[in-house]
């Protein structure tokens, strides 16, 4: 069944039109992730709306080539402009900006280009292995299991929260109450709408996440100066790196392809700690540190090849279990929503040619992006000149275009406006968005799952300790939010202080 679905999917993603989404994609990604302060993130929200007009496995393969672009894309004006392009290539500036000084930006860009193809490719590779076998296990899940998954994916965003994990778990919290605003799924009385008929559906997901992540962005560069920076104004070296100079640094892009998948793996994560922890192994295991930071093209090929990784890692639990693993799958989540397709185990049955094309869609990507990135990656550095003002009008008017199109509704535009405000007061107030986003998200699913796991349990709560599925999710849910605790790091400090463990704490 599983390899059925597998050459199902590999079958639809050659159709012309899913080719032609997932190059367009990839390209666009590449475009918005040159541009410092745009992010892969507000590209995928503001082409939601887009994907109305397509068919779902060619729109969710077009907004998961752009992630995996934008992810490539961002290196390049870390390294023409001393400004990541996107938060995932912080840690390429290091060593990017001082060799494309050097008068190495093309050895700088084409390094970074072949190590985003080498992790893309890994980690889409194991999408492609280990999502369906975590798919036929989730399979096994009921309304219970169900509830227990929701919990678990709600804890690990909020421990993992960056800052402080009080204002991850408020933040998930506000996405809950979010989620329950329109009718009960259940009694089918409305809830929280204040008599407002556009709200009796809920709120609109799309609406939303154009709010929180597109309007604060553009806000954010009307506020900003011009950042006046020594550029780097011409390539004059080749993109396309010799063999010779490539084959030491295999090792470096397996083991932080490694690293990205890994850390894309765990919900709440993405490629920002996935760069710098490669670029961290990358010094440790070099027997020339002190040239990191000065050019070493083992400090661009490490976060690079990591934060590319990131992608397909992060869409294995966003896949299998439903649970995003970074803001980016959560908007891909709501994309597939807006298709109605519900995220949860039985995406890779009941939806099995939508998501299997999707896997295929990423490892393709890959290659579009290699090639992409050798033909545009010249041009791109024109785009890292667009003045912050056109780019920020910009994308107010194209979030106009796209909250309005979704129903033709002039309300959803200004609730678009609302959740622009509240995601760019929780910015300024240091509070995590994503948190948010994934409350919206697993709210209905865990609203749904405990409603009926109580009306199969005549109201018992202890079914969801005796099911040895739910019992087990949930632990781990109770370990996450300690580990989250300042106790925690209390124990751990003073474990780090006596390893013996035998002094008082």
């Amino acid at each position: 069944m599983i390899l059925e679905n597998i050459l199902l999917g590999f079958t639809s993603v050659l159709a012309p039109a899913n080719l032609l989404a997932v190059a367009f994609g990839t390209g666009l990604g590449l475009l918005v992730g040159a541009m410092p302060g745009l992010s892969a993130t507000m590209a995928i929200a503001l082409l939601v709306p887009v994907t109305f007009v397509l068919r779902p496995e060619t729109g969710i393969s077009m907004l998961a080539a752009i992630y995996m672009g934008a992810m490539y894309g961002g290196s390049i004006a870390a390294i023409l402009v001393r400004t990541p392009g996107t938060p995932s290539a912080a840690a390429t500036v290091l060593d990017g900006y001082p060799m494309a000084q050097r008068g190495e930006a093309g050895r700088a860009l084409g390094i970074s280009l072949t190590a985003s193809f080498v992790g893309g490719t890994v980690s889409s590779l194991f999408l492609l292995t280990i999502a369906p076998i975590l798919g036929r296990v989730a399979l096994m899940f009921g309304p219970v299991e169900l509830f227990a998954v929701a919990v678990l994916g709600m804890t690990i965003i909020a421990s993992l929260s960056q800052g402080s994990t009080v204002k991850g778990l408020l933040a998930g919290m506000l996405g809950l109450l979010f989620s329950t605003v329109g009718m009960d799924s259940i009694t089918g009385i409305p809830r929280f709408t204040l008599g407002n008929i556009n709200l009796f559906s809920g709120i609109p997901f799309t609406v939303a996440l154009i709010g929180l992540f597109s309007i604060p962005q553009a806000l954010r560069l009307v506020e900003s100066d011009e950042v006046v920076t020594e550029r780097v104004n011409s390539i004059k070296d080749r993109i396309l790196r010799p063999w010779k100079e490539i084959r030491p640094l295999i090792p470096t892009f397996i083991r932080s392809g490694l690293i990205g998948v890994f850390t894309g793996i765990i919900p709440g994560t993405g490629g920002d700690t996935a760069c710098w922890f490669a670029y961290n192994e990358a010094k440790r295991f070099s027997k020339d540190k002190e040239s990191f930071g000065k050019g070493n093209p083992y400090g661009i090929a490490a976060p690079e090849a990591a934060n590319n990784a990131v992608v397909g890692g992060a869409l294995i639990p966003t896949i299998s279990l439903g649970i995003p693993g970074s803001s980016a799958t959560a908007i891909l989540l709501g994309g597939l929503m807006i298709h109605g397709i519900m995220p949860g185990p039985t995406l890779m049955t009941e939806y099995a040619g939508v998501t299997y094309t999707l896997l295929w869609a990423i490892l393709l990507s890959n290659f579009f992006m290699f090639a992409e990135g050798l033909l545009f990656t010249k041009a791109c550095i024109f785009v890292t000149r667009i003045s912050n003002r056109v780019l920020s009008v910009a994308i107010v008017v194209l979030c106009v275009i796209g909250a309005f199109a979704i129903n033709n509704n002039l309300f959803e535009v200004g609730l678009m406006f609302a959740f622009g405000i509240l995601g760019y007061f929780m910015d300024k107030l240091k509070i995590p968005v994503a948190p948010l986003v994934v409350g919206l998200i697993l709210g209905r699913m865990l609203d749904v799952s405990l409603h009926q796991s109580l009306l199969i349990s005549q109201g018992s709560w202890t079914v969801f300790l005796t099911n040895p599925i739910s019992a087990t999710l949930l632990f781990l849910a109770l370990l996450s939010l300690v580990q989250s605790t300042p106790m925690y790091e209390r124990w751990r400090a003073s474990r780090k202080k006596d390893p013996s463990g035998t002094s008082p704490v």
